[in-house]
């Protein structure tokens, strides 16, 4: 299989390909968070003005990409730290987050179906 993509031309970067292409992930994430996070302010406008039906694909995505991000970037530092001496890990960070993060789906869960319910 790595012949099949040698042959293709894909290679390992260097370390100034990898720099550079973090940061234009950067900037593009960076960029689809806020054109997500507008658009799910113009929704919730639009629905609060004209009292139209919710599209909650904007802000699905924007919870969702924002979700993966932190929670890959956890993943990925306790696997960095892993077998290190030097390194304690004093702060249960990512067990907070995950809890947070339930609690705050159940809550929204909740709000969003008294709000279409009517109640």
């Amino acid at each position: 299989m790595k012949s099949f993509f040698s042959k293709l031309g894909f290679r390992k970067m260097d370390e100034m390909e990898r720099d550079i292409a973090l940061k234009a992930q950067r900037n593009a994430l960076i960029y689809v968070l806020v054109v997500l996070a507008i658009l799910s302010f113009y929704e919730s406008f639009k629905v609060y003005t004209q009292h139209i039906s919710l599209n909650l694909v904007p802000s699905f995505l924007l919870v969702t990409t924002s979700f993966v991000l932190i929670l890959s970037q956890l993943v990925l530092q306790k696997r960095v730290v892993k077998g290190d001496d030097e390194y304690k890990d004093t702060n249960p960070i990512l067990k907070i987050i995950v809890v947070g993060v339930i609690v705050a789906a159940i809550v929204i869960s909740i709000g969003a179906w008294i709000v279409f319910s009517g109640v």
